[in-house]
């Protein structure tokens, strides 16, 4: 069998068994997916101990949250992002712990004034408000490049689809968002001059 119809077979076994039998799906999920994501997750935080805790939680979350689960994409891509995230968002509490440990100790907090505050939260609004606008596909891939700092080929693995597909989705949502913030960025503009 090659290797992309095993992987429907896999599919389409998990769909069957999340519907009828919540325990054999994750025991199939954990006996499949354990170590690749390890191997993912290895090469975020090249911490072993620190890997084991995030890969139980990954499977935790999936076990706490089965009822309510949506997977837009295949399980193994869904997993891989899991993964990545958990690895992603534990690297960056531990820089933001590093940072805070080498913060002088007579460091005074900063207080920004108000417009630059308003300012602040009206450019968040609209980011939001234009990464909603994006399609499904762009909003992934432009999310998981910019927002999980992962490269076009970790994309196009983790959502099973060609670099060259990613590129083209990154142009088409860079595109859009210039094309809905060209207020925003007018705006941002005569503040700073």
């Amino acid at each position: 069998m090659a290797t992309s119809d095993a992987t429907d077979a896999l599919e389409v076994r998990l769909a069957h068994l999340r519907a009828t039998d919540a325990e054999a799906f994750m025991e199939v999920l954990f006996r499949e997916f354990y170590r690749p994501l390890g191997t993912v997750i290895q090469r975020v935080v090249k911490d072993k101990e620190a890997t084991e805790d995030l890969l139980q939680d990954v499977f935790l979350r999936i076990w706490n949250g089965r009822d309510t689960l949506v997977i837009s994409t295949t399980y193994r891509a869904y997993l891989y992002r899991a993964a990545l995230n958990a690895a992603l968002r534990y690297q960056e509490r531990g820089q933001r712990q590093v940072a805070w440990d080498d913060a002088p100790a007579t460091a005074e907090p900063r207080v920004d004034n108000a417009l630059h505050t308003l300012y602040q939260q009206e450019a968040e609004d609209s980011v939001e408000a234009a990464l909603a606008h994006l399609p499904p596909q762009c909003r992934t891939v432009f999310t998981m490049s910019r927002y999980e700092e992962m490269s076009y080929q970790e994309i196009a693995d983790a959502l099973e689809i060609s670099p060259k597909t990613v590129e083209n989705q990154m142009g088409k949502a860079l595109r859009i968002l210039r094309q809905q913030l060209s207020g925003l960025l007018k705006n941002l503009y005569s503040f700073l001059l």
